[in-house]
């Protein structure tokens, strides 16, 4: 039983790892958003050339901007203004009105390792756990995590990423987290 257990962990990291190595974007002239026939595609830098040193994804622009961020492949500004003061929140809330689907975990910390808590709070979010009607359909609409889920951030094809901790053995209580 160990050995088929061992065995279906090792295909799992190498099926990952094969993934991950299958980075390929479109050309810009190709990819449906920038004009092939401006002159500025020429000037711009192609995703293949740009991309292909960042930590690998499966899924979006292939690459792992957190892992490209806590690596130090990149250091994005932390704000725009000097006066903006970033405050780096490492907390996590669990969501529990997820239907059948498993809980859902917000990790504040990588989302304040690139955003200050006004690009969110209290336009997006209010910031009082239960006081989001957050739902699937809005998501899917553009708002809540839509604003950027699908748009600048992985895709909301990625269910598990967010629906990551099974019912079964959560023993806490929805909202925020100890840690």
């Amino acid at each position: 039983m160990n050995i088929i257990r061992l065995l279906l962990i090792v295909l799992i990291l190498i099926s990952g790892a094969l993934l991950a190595a299958k980075q390929t974007w479109k050309l810009l002239a190709d990819d449906g958003l920038h004009d092939p026939q401006s002159p500025a595609i020429e000037l711009l830098q192609e995703p293949s050339e740009a991309l292909i040193l960042l930590p690998p994804d499966t899924t979006g622009n292939m690459v792992s901007w957190v892992d490209a961020l806590r690596d130090k492949y990149i250091e994005p500004r932390s704000n725009l203004f000097s006066v903006t003061k970033v405050k780096i929140l490492d907390m996590d809330i669990i969501l529990e009105n997820t239907g059948e689907m498993s809980l859902v975990r917000f990790p504040h910390l990588s989302h304040t390792e690139w955003l200050d808590c006004d690009n969110c709070h209290d336009s997006i979010f209010k910031e009082k756990v239960g006081a989001n009607p957050i739902n699937m359909f809005a998501i899917l609409n553009g708002e809540y995590c839509g604003r950027c889920h699908g748009a600048v951030a992985f895709p909301l094809t990625e269910c598990l990423r967010c629906h990551s901790v099974a019912r079964r053995t959560f023993t806490g209580k929805p909202g925020v987290q100890p840690k």
